[in-house]
């Protein structure tokens, strides 16, 4: 049984994965469009210094980037389960030594890796209670859960229309309400953090199962395993093509992002001026001396090494879709 729940869940990660895939494309499109797109950047809830939606999206990126070698990972080491009764291939090494092999427990573990192979699966020694295969793929899965719930706690928070900084993709009879036809609410966004709110916990099922583990055989733990891997499976794969549509479709307003950014006045220049301050340079010294030029402009001289970091992000991401091509 074992062996058939891991092959079905290779089939959930190499769908997850393509998904990533198609995710990471479309987010380098968002990031080299918008690494010069001034924002504000948001501390606690609170206007803080300006940042770039193209730092942003790279954030974002890195995330999905991460869930994806986890991915890589887990899928390419699941292996078999052909241990036998108790994990010692009893019943298979007295068939070989009724059959007058020399080494019949060589012969026994032979033909284990020999069906491990033949699967497409790795070869372990057996893990009826070692339950590493296990966990390792339910961590995995919340890995990707929580990098879409990140993608998804920012957009509901930038398409609130006070903001309105982004927008999700639109698509007939989703996102309206009977009684506030104004409304489109962010259908997408909402299913996804639903998603990584949901998985940890069925994640944490998974270990206290693995904890609990005993004997050669146990009693209980195998049986939790298999209906919270298996919702835990179905889930991420909804919430990967959920992902893939939010990111393809998702709508950037740089207008804006910048009007919000003018709008926040000179105070997100304080951490700036507190600097220049303290070396003894004040506030008013500097290339971009205060209000000699609109905020949005002036803010693009206080982004530190964003270009830094967008580069690292999208090599990171050249060198990733060139492995999974």
């Amino acid at each position: 049984m074992h062996t058939a729940v891991v092959l079905v869940l290779r089939d959930a990660l190499d769908h997850i994965a393509a998904q990533l895939r198609e995710q990471a494309i479309a987010l380098v499109g968002h990031v080299e469009a918008h690494r010069r797109t001034v924002m504000v950047g948001r501390t606690l809830t609170q206007h803080a210094v300006p940042t770039t939606f193209g730092l942003v999206a790279a954030g974002w990126l890195e995330g999905l980037l991460d869930a994806a070698h986890d991915i890589d990972r887990v899928r390419g080491g699941l292996p078999a389960q052909l241990g036998g009764a108790v994990g010692t291939l009893a019943a298979t090494t007295e068939l070989a030594r009724l059959r007058g092999r020399p080494d019949p427990a060589a012969v026994a573990v032979s033909l284990a890796r020999s069906a491990a192979t033949t699967l497409g699966l790795a070869w372990t020694t057996p893990w009826h209670v070692r339950r590493t295969p296990v966990v390792r793929a339910g961590d995995a899965l919340v890995t990707a859960t929580d990098a879409w719930g990140h993608v998804a706690t920012d957009v509901l928070t930038l398409a609130r229309p006070e903001i309105a900084e982004l927008a999700e993709p639109t698509k007939d009879g989703r996102g309206g309400s009977s009684t506030m036809p104004h409304k489109q609410n962010p259908v997408l966004s909402v299913l996804l953090r639903r998603a990584a709110l949901a998985a940890p916990p069925l994640a944490s099922t998974l270990h206290t199962a693995a904890a609990l583990a005993g004997d050669q055989r146990p009693d209980g733990s195998w049986h939790a395993e298999w209906e919270t891997l298996r919702t835990l499976a179905r889930r991420a794969v909804v919430a990967s093509e959920q992902a893939s549509e939010l990111l393809a479709g998702l709508r950037v307003d740089a207008a804006r992002m910048r009007a919000t950014l003018e709008a926040a006045g000179e105070g997100i220049f304080t951490e700036r001026d507190g600097v220049r301050r303290s070396t003894g340079a004040g506030a008013g010294s500097g290339p971009d001396v205060i209000g000699t030029e609109p905020v949005g402009t002036r803010a693009s001289s206080y982004l530190g090494a964003t270009e830094l970091f967008v580069d690292a992000t999208l090599v990171r991401t050249r060198t990733f879709l060139e492995a999974s091509a």
